[in-house]
C-alpha cells in the first residue's frame, strides 16, 4: 500500500522508528531539546501523532527542535516554499551568448557587464557538475579558466583584478574536482594547489576553504584518515563562518568514523549541524560549492554506515534518494544517490541478503555521472562483506569481478 503522507511526516516517523522510540519517548526527547517548556500532559503526544500522520505541518517553532532531536537540520526535513531552480535561472540571467562574451574579452578594457556575464558563466558551470559528463565539463571548465585568466594582462581596476582572481579560483576548484572524478589524481592536486594560490592572492577565504576541502576529500578516498582531520581543521581555520565549514566538519566526522571514534564523530557532526542550521537557505542547490541542507543527511549516512548503525544509515540512505529525485523521477544528485544505494547494499549484506545487496551495489555502479574515487571507496566496503560472507555464491563473485574491472579502469 502506498504511503500518501507528506515526505516530512514519513521522515519524522522513520527517524523515530530507527531509534526504536515509542511516540511518547519521542515527545520526551523533543522536550529535552526544546529551548523552553512544552505543553504538559497528553496534548504534546496528540500533536506528535498529528505530525506523523501528516495532518498538521509543525510550526516554525517546532521544526528546528524536531530536526535537532533527530540530529539533522531543519531544511533537510521540512520543505522550503518557492525553491528556486538555480541552474535555469543562471542560464537565463546572463543576457549574453558565448560569442558575445568572447568578443568582449578581446577589448582592451573590461567593463562590469562582461565580468557579470563571466560570473554567471562560472556559476552555470559549477551548477552543471552533478549532471554533465566529466570529460565535457573538464574541457569547458579549462577553456573558460584560460579565458578568464587571460584577463589579468588587461587593464583592470583593483576590484576587477580581485574578481578575475576569484573567478579563476572557482573554476580551478571545479576543474580539479572533475579531474579527480576521472581518476587523474596528479592533475587534480596540481589544480587544487593553483586554486589555493589564487584564493590567497584574491584574499578569498571561501575558495581557500574549498581547496582544503578537496584535500580532505582526496585523503578520504585514499585511506589517509589522519590527513582528513588535518585538512579539515586547516580549512575550518581558513574559512570560519563560510558554508564550506559545514562540509569540512562533515569530512572530519567521516575521518573519525573510519578511525572508529564514535564520540568524535558525533561531535564533528553536531558542529556541522549547528553551523548549517544558522545559515540562510541557498538560492541555487545545484551549485557544487554550495552546501545543500539535504547533504547533511548524506554526511551522517556515511558516518553511521561506518559505525555499524545500520538502522540510522538505512533510514538516511532512503532520505538521500528521496531528496535527490525530482517529481518526474529524474535524479538531481546522481553521485550522492549512488553512494546511498551502496549503503543500502551494505545494510542488506550485513543482514545476510546477498541478492538485495548485489542489486543495490550493481545499481550504483551503472550511473552515467560518477565520482570514481568516492564510489569505489564505499563500494569496497560492500565488497569486503560480500568477499567475507558470500565469496562462493555466483552473484557475489559476479559483483566482485565487476568492481575489480571498474577499479582497474580508474
Amino acid at each position: 500500500m502506498s504511503d500518501e503522507r507528506p515526505a516530512w511526516a514519513r521522515r519524522i516517523a522513520g527517524e523515530r522508528e530507527a531509534r526504536q522510540w515509542s511516540q511518547a519517548e519521542a515527545v520526551a526527547a523533543l522536550r529535552a531539546h526544546s529551548p523552553k517548556p512544552l505543553p504538559e500532559g497528553a496534548s504534546m503526544l496528540r500533536q506528535w501523532k498529528r505530525w506523523e500522520s501528516g495532518e498538521v505541518l509543525p510550526s516554525d517553532f517546532y521544526q528546528p527542535i524536531i530536526a535537532q532531536t533527530f540530529g539533522t537540520v531543519t531544511h533537510a526535513i521540512f520543505p522550503v516554499a518557492g525553491r528556486r531552480d538555480g541552474g535555469a535561472e543562471i542560464a537565463a540571467a546572463s543576457g549574453m551568448e558565448t560569442l558575445d562574451i568572447l568578443s568582449r574579452l578581446q577589448a582592451s578594457d573590461v567593463d562590469n557587464a562582461t565580468l557579470d556575464a563571466l560570473r554567471i558563466t562560472t556559476d552555470r558551470l559549477c551548477s552543471e557538475y552533478p549532471h554533465l559528463p566529466s570529460g565535457q565539463l573538464a574541457i569547458e571548465g579549462r577553456q573558460w579558466l584560460r579565458r578568464i585568466a587571460g584577463l589579468q594582462s588587461q587593464r583592470l581596476t583593483l576590484a576587477q583584478h580581485r574578481e578575475v582572481l576569484a573567478l579563476s579560483g572557482w573554476l580551478a576548484l571545479l576543474v580539479g574536482c572533475v579531474e579527480y572524478d576521472m581518476g587523474d589524481r596528479a592533475a587534480a592536486e596540481s589544480t587544487r594547489r593553483a586554486a589555493l594560490s589564487l584564493a590567497h592572492e584574491a584574499e578569498n577565504a571561501e575558495i581557500a576553504g574549498w581547496a582544503h576541502e578537496m584535500r580532505a576529500w582526496f585523503a578520504l578516498t585514499t585511506g589517509d584518515y589522519r590527513g582528513i582531520l588535518a585538512a579539515s581543521q586547516a580549512g575550518s581555520e581558513a574559512a570560519r563562518g563560510k558554508g564550506v565549514a559545514v562540509q569540512l566538519a562533515a569530512h572530519e566526522a567521516k575521518g573519525w568514523a573510519r578511525l572508529g571514534d564514535r564520540r568524535q564523530t558525533e561531535v564533528a557532526l553536531d558542529r556541522g549541524r549547528k553551523l548549517l542550521e544558522g545559515m540562510a537557505y541557498p538560492e541555487n542547490l545545484d551549485h557544487h560549492f554550495v552546501v545543500d541542507p539535504a547533504k547533511f543527511d548524506f554526511y551522517a549516512m556515511d558516518c553511521y554506515r561506518l559505525l555499524g548503525e545500520d538502522r540510522f544509515a538505512e533510514n538516511l540512505a532512503h532520505e538521500v534518494i528521496r531528496a535527490g529525485t525530482d517529481f518526474d523521477g529524474a535524479e538531481r544528485a546522481p553521485m550522492r544517490m549512488a553512494e546511498a544505494r551502496v549503503t543500502l547494499g551494505v545494510v542488506a549484506a550485513r543482514q545476510g541478503d546477498l541478492e538485495q545487496a548485489v542489486q543495490y551495489g550493481e545499481w550504483a555502479l551503472k550511473g552515467e555521472r560518477q565520482s570514481l574515487p568516492s564510489l569505489l571507496m564505499v563500494s569496497r566496503e560492500l565488497a569486503a562483506i560480500v568477499n567475507r560472507d558470500f565469496n562462493k555464491a555466483p552473484a557475489g563473485m559476479d559483483y566482485l569481478e565487476h568492481l575489480n574491472v571498474l577499479s582497474r579502469a580508474s
